[in-house]
């Protein structure tokens, strides 16, 4: 593209974030191995501290897992409003620089400082200063890619993780790309990786050597997506009205659910954590998904779409327990409960739409 529409992105990722808060905040934490999650039998770790992670703790990990892995590590509850206060001190210095922030979780967001409130020409500079202010602020570090888009950015930050800065100039980015293992491509999962491994795509270079149209019939819609990354190819702007795709709750119960009232006992507290989010950030959604996992591992899901946003408490609920009832009688005990909401609209996006009414 030339040189004058060429964007400045910066991806600013926070290095174990919730894990990093806890030692920050406890300095007995400082320098040992910390699982922020539940340590029981049945627990599941969120987040880990780089010490952790040298033992091979993953943020998704059984904590029984985690703790065989790690004899030494030590586990702690989570404490999101923490978490919320930190990751708000953050997103006010983001602001300090541009309007264009695109938030993708509390601990991660794009930035477009091509126009920046600073007048500064380096968005190097701009990321070098921002770290700087996280560190000063929030004595927490943070990592930064710089490229051209979004997604070379995104690879970038995590680069040179922890405490990293990273840079993909325009010229940089097909060579970057085309020596990276496909596995480490944002956007490309675990099981799409291992799909293209046995099809001999290893790494950018050897994705690049296929076509849009072979991409699309092996990866469907995703293989344009694919087709432009193994370029270094990325059109999309930050989106500064990005909304998730979906919201939701979820728990493993310390011993197997069994009976209906014990089911619909424990769906309760997840059904009103999902629909406090709802209140909280005025976004609503039409679809309801349960999602039941049984004692042998066994994963099963439901769900149900209205015509318009489910904007009534007891609506959501009565869809949630309707779509718990569709398994009654459960077969076999019940060891996780989830609720989530997809197809998600701001509460803004519905003024002045007609809602329609289920009976």
């Amino acid at each position: 593209m030339p040189e004058t529409n060429i964007r400045k992105i910066i991806h600013i990722d926070m290095d174990a974030f919730f894990a990093s808060v806890e030692q920050r905040d406890n300095p007995a934490l400082r320098g040992k191995p910390v699982a922020v999650g539940g340590s029981r039998e049945r627990g599941v770790v969120a987040a880990a501290s780089y010490e952790a992670r040298k033992f091979g703790v993953r943020s998704a990990m059984s904590s029984m897992v985690a703790a065989r892995k790690c004899p030494n590590l030590i586990f702690v509850k989570p404490r999101f409003e923490s978490y919320k206060t930190a990751s708000k001190q953050i997103r006010e210095i983001f602001a300090e620089y541009t309007h264009l922030i695109e938030p993708l979780s509390l601990d991660e967001a794009y930035l477009d400082v091509t126009e920046n409130l600073k007048g500064m020409a380096s968005a190097t500079a701009i990321a070098k200063e921002i770290k700087e202010k996280i560190k000063e602020r929030t004595q927490l570090t943070a990592s930064a890619g710089v490229s051209y888009n979004k997604f070379l950015a995104k690879l970038a930050s995590d680069y040179k993780k922890p405490d990293g800065l990273f840079v993909i100039k325009p010229n940089q980015g097909e060579k970057f790309v085309e020596d990276l293992e496909v596995y480490r491509f944002h956007g490309i999962g675990k099981v799409t990786a291992e799909k293209m491994n046995k099809m001999n795509i290893f790494t950018g270079l050897d994705l690049r050597q296929y076509d849009e149209n072979f991409l699309t019939k092996h990866f469907g819609k995703a293989g344009k997506y694919y087709y432009n990354i193994a370029r270094a190819i990325d059109y999309r702007p930050v989106n500064t009205e990005r909304i998730r795709k979906s919201v939701g709750s979820e728990n493993t119960f310390w011993r197997d659910l069994e009976t209906n009232v014990e089911l619909e006992a424990g769906l309760k507290p997840i059904i009103e954590d999902v629909w406090k989010y709802c209140e909280r950030t005025q976004v609503y959604g039409r679809t309801v998904h349960l999602k039941v996992k049984f004692k042998d591992f066994q994963i099963i899901t439901r769900s149900r779409t209205t015509l318009s946003p489910i904007v009534d408490s007891t609506f959501f609920e009565k869809i949630s327990y309707d779509l718990l009832e569709q398994l009654y009688p459960i077969p076999k005990g019940v060891r996780l409960l989830g609720i989530s909401l997809s197809n998600l609209e701001l509460g803004d996006d519905m003024v002045g739409k007609q809602l329609s009414l289920e009976f």
